[in-house]
């Protein structure tokens, strides 16, 4: 089954336009307009490398828009659309799933804040759907990606990398891995709450950049997309990352960035974070955000200098130190974020 036979399996047609989306990283995703319609939809090719059970995505996608309804959200939901024999998932000849998801017309979609009045409601919209989808009973969302915010692991990882690591990446690395080596103890506290069950598991989105949410002309919030990362974790993680990648002057390939943190953007988004979870977070959790914000950013350079250790076989790279420059730019941002905070 080719592209051509896929889309007929959702929209019955050959009379249809495909036109690529590039702004996503892992799945493959195409704008699909139905000419005899006149609609417009979002087909996808879910990476299943990176996702291995793409069954659990789409079941966790259901049961948190479900939530969503009966919570009365009062933005729009990406529903998954079934084909005409009623499947959600069909595989194509080489065995990878396809989905087809509505499409909002007249949104747009940024890659940075273009201002500190959007992050706040992009922050503020985020923390509206974690306050919606946290329900009292929770349903049983399973993990998308086992192992992904288990920091332990990615020590493990990291320390295994460097043991392996050819001579002259170690070289290359050296300052960094020094660095680096200074804050191995930094998510401790955050290993420690987790094992003692001092923060609550909760449904978290996972993957809060600006670019899943979906404004409209005058950047007025109209949907959080992408639920394929949502997991049961800390609310911690998803304010760290949002930290880690609102507050950022540059662009993380960027290794000369010098002074890259805004002071201004952490004050913005960790407001609008709390504007809708303030009620809800445990003094646990309201008092461990700065500190979750620096494991976060810290976890992320620890990522791309076990890659780059590696041979940066994990993520896309386009020149050799492409890794090690995103490195030196979060190293930047940790030193940023920390004077900030005075620790």
């Amino acid at each position: 089954m080719d592209l051509k036979d896929i889309v007929f399996e959702f929209i019955g047609t050959d009379h249809y336009d495909l036109t690529p989306v590039t702004d996503g990283l892992i799945n493959t995703t195409y704008l699909l307009e139905d000419k005899d319609q006149g609609k417009k939809f979002i087909l996808q090719k879910i990476n299943n490398h990176v996702f291995r059970q793409p069954e659990v995505i789409i079941n966790n996608h259901l049961m948190i828009n479900e939530i969503l309804r009966s919570g009365n959200y009062q933005f729009q939901i990406i529903e998954p659309i079934p084909s005409l024999t009623h499947k959600i998932l069909i595989e194509d000849a080489d065995g990878h799933p396809w989905r087809m998801l509505n499409f909002i017309e007249n949104s747009v979609t940024f890659l940075s804040a273009p201002s500190l009045q959007t992050a706040f409601e992009a922050a503020k919209t985020f923390g509206y759907f974690l306050n919606t989808v946290n329900t009292d009973k929770l349903p049983v969302i399973k993990d998308p990606i086992p192992d992904f915010l288990n920091f332990e692991k990615r020590i493990a990882d990291y320390k295994s990398s460097l043991k392996n690591a050819a001579a002259h990446l170690k070289e290359n690395a050296k300052t960094e891995i020094e660095i680096t080596n200074q804050f191995l103890s930094l998510p401790d506290q955050w290993i420690g709450m987790e094992k003692n069950n001092l923060i609550p598991k909760r449904i978290i989105h996972a993957d809060v950049k600006i670019s899943n949410i979906l404004f409209d002309q005058n950047h007025n919030p109209l949907a959080v997309i992408d639920l394929d990362t949502v997991m049961m974790s800390t609310v911690l993680y998803d304010f760290g990352t949002m930290i880690q990648s609102y507050t950022n002057t540059t662009h993380e390939d960027d290794g000369n960035a010098r002074n890259n943190f805004n002071p201004e953007m952490y004050a913005t988004v960790k407001e609008g974070f709390l504007f809708h979870l303030k009620e809800k977070l445990t003094p646990e959790e309201s008092g461990n955000l700065d500190y979750a914000a620096q494991v976060a950013i810290y976890i992320q350079e620890l990522r791309f200098l076990t890659d780059y250790l590696n041979g940066s076989i994990y993520y896309s790279t386009k020149y050799p130190e492409h890794n090690l420059d995103r490195t030196k730019n979060q190293l930047e941002l940790l030193k940023g974020l920390r004077e900030y905070l005075g620790v």
